[in-house]
């Protein structure tokens, strides 16, 4: 028997069906943080950018195919397709990468977090979605965790400058764009096409459109043939994207932008734990009461009820 077939009551958000992909984008995206600033440097970011999701959407390409699922849309679907890649696959990722020139990654993955609050307002808007009293309150929780990981980040650079306040700004503005991105996967049309193939041309238009922008800002493609370059593309490219986001656009589906965007509250946590293991990072009493309470947040707001529309 399934576990949705033991309690009908229980939310969706605690199945295991939702809960094991939401634990794989957490803790892949957890890392992509210490990964993208080695794709920095040598190669300008919108190139890093185009590489990334031109390799996700051909791997995305290639397992619609195999799966033999249709590998066209019609005229809406592949319109529909480029929408979600100008905003999630240009926009955000553009603003994100550059952000990561100004400041530490740990500080962008933090930033990242207050996601849940423009999808929240997002889908209250357009999707008439409310968040109820239980998920308002993991949402202040969680908030207040943020809060503490944003100043423990924040006191790591006791000169906090112009380039600082830059780089949160740019991260800020990639919340703003993948927020969207987030309600538009929760729309009737979205789910009117199959999601591989959805994905898929949204990823290869939005790796057109980065390398049209790459090559009026920046000129001819950069390319950095070293091993470790090169494993950063195919990560990004494989793992944090083309299995990453057909997971998480699949649990919005089910549970809503709200609820998805908890994983955002998660990653910086799971960022600074791999930072233990692979840098030396020390934890401060505030970075751990900040991911403490980010992970209360968490289970309060995954344990909500959808109330009522």
């Amino acid at each position: 028997m399934s576990d949705a077939a033991s309690d009908p009551a229980r939310p969706n958000s605690t199945r295991l069906a939702i809960l094991i992909p939401f634990a794989i984008i957490t803790l892949i995206w957890g890392s992509t943080w210490l990964v993208i600033t080695g794709q920095l440097g040598v190669v300008p970011p919108t190139w890093s950018v185009t590489y990334r999701f031109l390799t996700g959407g051909v791997a995305m390409l290639a397992w619609t195919a195999f799966s033999r699922q249709p590998l066209l849309l019609d005229r809406r679907g592949m319109a529909f397709s480029a929408l979600i890649g100008l905003m999630q696959f240009v926009l955000n990722f553009n603003f994100v990468y550059r952000a990561e020139l100004h400041v530490t990654s740990g500080l962008v993955a933090v930033v990242f977090a207050l996601l849940l609050v423009p999808n929240a307002l997002l889908s209250r808007i357009f999707l008439g979605q409310r968040m109820g009293g239980q998920l308002l309150l993991g949402s202040a929780v969680a908030m207040a965790g943020v809060a503490l990981l944003f100043a423990h980040e924040i006191g790591r650079d006791p000169s906090v400058s112009g380039q600082v306040w830059l780089g949160i700004g740019l991260t800020l503005l990639g919340v703003c764009c993948a927020s969207v991105a987030n309600v538009l996967q929760a729309t009737e049309t979205a789910k009117r096409y199959p999601m591989a193939p959805t994905i898929a041309w949204a990823m290869l238009a939005g790796a057109a459109m980065d390398g049209l922008y790459a090559l009026a800002t920046v000129g001819a493609p950069v390319f950095e043939w070293t091993p470790g370059y090169i494993a950063g593309v195919l990560y990004l490219g494989v793992v944090a994207s083309a299995i990453a986001f057909p997971l998480y656009f699949g649990i919005i589906r089910v549970i809503g932008p709200a609820k998805a965007a908890y994983s955002s509250v998660i990653i910086p946590v799971i960022a600074m734990l791999l930072s233990t293991l692979f840098e030396g990072y020390r934890w401060s009493p505030l970075a751990a009461a900040g991911a403490l309470l980010a992970g209360i947040g968490l289970v309060l707001a995954l344990r909500a009820r959808r109330p009522n529309r």
